[in-house]
């Protein structure tokens, strides 16, 4: 059983107790990183051992953690904050074990093969959601772009948004933030957006204005801490 476990996206307290249970109960957590995931554990003093699974980790670990399925483990997948499978490589391995099932079948594989692995969400916070529900855009039809390129596609993504008349989300890095603000102004115009800053962390920050309001605001100071932008899908009249 691979369990999908999504936990606090910066509060400690936003865990759901599905979701603790489901952590006490496994064999292994797989983390982003095992520093983070062990002040959650260790908040609720769960002892149970952690395995590194992360962008740079995750060729390596992958068979590892298919033979441990393999056997009958129980495992618990989390990122470092919020719902893993959006924005990092969770779904790599989601559609890898999807993969090998499909072929088990096929083949006619042992019973020891991934035949029997259930995949099983354990719903819980996450920044997407959370700016959605702010916002007060439309979000019956919304565009999650995850982090935008730093570098490559990253015009032709811009330059394609102008056609887009969805409400638009997207992650974005402290020095990074103004000057993505900037060129999505250039590009769609001065329309509305809600940018969230460190949302349920001691220093949240949540504003919402123009484009051009908002970078202006955001680059009196050098920013810190994590960003998620909603962006209207017309101009403001």
């Amino acid at each position: 059983m691979l369990y999908i476990v999504g936990t606090p996206i910066g509060n400690l307290g936003d865990v759901t107790l599905r979701a603790l249970e489901v952590l006490k109960s496994v064999d292994f957590v797989l983390a982003e990183d095992t520093r983070v995931t062990k002040k959650l554990l260790d908040k609720y003093n769960i002892k149970i051992p952690l395995i590194s699974y992360h962008e740079h980790s995750k060729n390596s670990r992958e068979e590892e953690i298919l033979k441990l399925l393999q056997n009958g483990k129980n495992l618990a997948l989390v990122t470092d904050a919020g719902t893993p499978g959006i924005a990092d490589p969770g779904n790599r391995l989601i559609e890898k074990i999807y993969t090998e099932s499909s072929r088990g079948e096929t083949s006619g594989d042992s019973p020891r093969s991934l035949l029997g692995t259930n995949i099983v969400p354990i719903p819980g916070a996450s920044s997407l959601t959370s700016i959605l529900s702010v916002c007060g855009f439309p979000t019956d039809q919304f565009l999650f772009l995850g982090f935008l390129p730093k570098k490559k596609g990253r015009q032709t993504l811009l330059q394609s948004l102008k056609k887009e008349n969805r409400t638009i989300i997207f992650f974005e890095s402290p020095h990074r933030i103004v000057k993505t603000l900037k060129e999505l102004e250039n590009f769609l115009g001065d329309r509305e957006a809600v940018v969230g800053r460190e949302l349920t962390k001691i220093f949240e920050e949540i504003k919402r204005g123009t484009l051009s309001e908002l970078s202006e605001y955001f680059g009196k100071k050098k920013q810190k801490g994590e960003f998620v932008v909603a962006i209207n899908k017309k101009l403001r009249k």
